[in-house]
């Protein structure tokens, strides 16, 4: 199954980057005529699943030209020695092959810094090395890797002249988003309810290999449920599960318990509905799904790229939305431990505005270094209760109209 740059979405800058190794394989007269050289090597980077091992695959399949592919971890085995030997009989098939692509996944396997490693590793980062070093630039062969660790790679191979060109596959944007969930969605029968856009708003930091786990759930899940068509329940239902567990249906509990955690959920929903700079309600329930009993998703209408005091306050507020339902509905001695990780929310982010961002007045526009003295780390403290006492009591006054 050929890949092409049409299989390959949410990534258009890394994507015109390549376009020119594209234009080199087809046409190598072109960029030796002007005395021009290519990169030897491209190092893709980026966290798993946003798509290195596709592109590398797509350009080979635009070009025409062979693909190699190897798995870092391939390279070692027991037996030592075999690394060099594998590396060695890999660029003399490509060199046969040429104009071609190498391509090795993960090359954090043996590309690491050396002094991490034992000798036979070190041969076969060597024989490596020996190999770049033994073609020309303009000779056909385009060296491509990936890793999603670029920080532990060895100089001696990310220096120019080997892997001259870094490119960062990051995760896909808004709509980057769309364009991922409307490629796997094409070729399956959709109802007229589904709004993509929505979907990919809804999962933000979400990659290419999550959104196609996102629509195979909703498609397994249609095809339990007799369904023709997939719809946008399905969808829901496959993007809750991902980032939320599984629904326990047959989970038991009382009345009372779920009254009191309708209420808790309540205070949170109404609080984001109330709060300027808060995120849009997406929905709420108390369908108990992993460890929690319920919850509020909001949609953010956009990705974000930095945040407001504003905004930051207002996440503080909603996080102490459902501790002070709790507290005014069922009195200060019901309150129960179901706010936990809301105050835990609460607590990290405003250490966060006041370490990280200098949005104390007190204490002022600086960073602070990860182990402050006794004396600072007590203003930082101080000024963190201040924050969520601040929180709280705008909450307080808020639902008590």
């Amino acid at each position: 199954n050929v890949k092409t740059f049409k299989d390959v979405k949410g990534c258009d800058d890394a994507k015109q980057e390549l376009e020119e190794v594209v234009e080199y394989l087809k046409n190598p007269s072109k960029f030796t005529r002007l005395g021009g050289k290519l990169p030897k090597g491209i190092l893709l980077t980026g966290a798993p699943g946003t798509g290195k091992t596709l592109l590398a695959k797509a350009i080979a399949g635009e070009a025409g030209v062979p693909f190699f592919y190897r798995a870092g971890s391939e390279f070692e085995e027991m037996f030592v020695g075999v690394g060099a030997r594998r590396v060695r009989s890999l660029f003399q098939a490509a060199k046969k092959k040429a104009p071609c692509i190498i391509f090795i996944d993960e090359i954090d396997a043996v590309g690491s810094t050396r002094k991490q490693w034992e000798g036979h590793t070190k041969k076969t980062l060597h024989q490596l090395l020996v190999e770049m070093d033994g073609f020309e630039q303009n000779e056909g062969i385009i060296l491509m890797a990936a890793t999603n660790l670029p920080d532990i790679l060895d100089p001696a191979l990310t220096r120019p002249g080997r892997f001259d060109r870094h490119i960062v596959v990051p995760n896909p944007d808004v709509r980057g988003r769309q364009e991922i969930l409307e490629l796997y969605l094409q070729d399956k029968p959709m109802s007229d309810d589904i709004d993509v856009k929505a979907i990919a708003r809804g999962t933000p930091g979400f990659n290419g290999a999550d959104l196609a786990n996102l629509v195979n759930i909703a498609a397994i899940k249609a095809a339990v449920e007799g369904a023709d068509k997939l719809t946008a329940v399905q969808l829901e239902y496959a993007k809750d599960r991902i980032l939320m567990g599984t629904e326990r249906k047959t989970m038991f509990l009382t009345e009372e318990s779920k009254k009191l955690t309708a209420y808790h959920e309540s205070g949170h929903a109404i609080v984001a509905f109330n709060t300027e700079g808060a995120h849009p309600i997406h929905k709420a329930t108390i369908m108990p799904r992993g460890s929690a009993l319920g919850m509020v998703t909001q949609l953010p209408s956009s990705d974000e790229t930095s945040t407001s005091k504003k905004q930051l306050l207002a996440r503080l507020d909603v996080c102490m939305g459902g501790r002070v339902a709790e507290e005014l509905i069922f009195g200060q001695d019901h309150i129960t431990t179901g706010a936990s990780s809301d105050l835990h929310t609460a607590t990290e982010l405003a250490q966060y505005m006041v370490s990280n961002c200098g949005m104390s007045d007190t204490i002022g526009p600086v960073h602070i270094k990860e182990r402050p003295s006794s004396e600072m780390q007590s203003r930082i403290d101080a000024e963190v209760v201040k924050l969520l006492r601040e929180a709280y009591d705008r909450v307080k006054a808020l639902l008590k109209k």
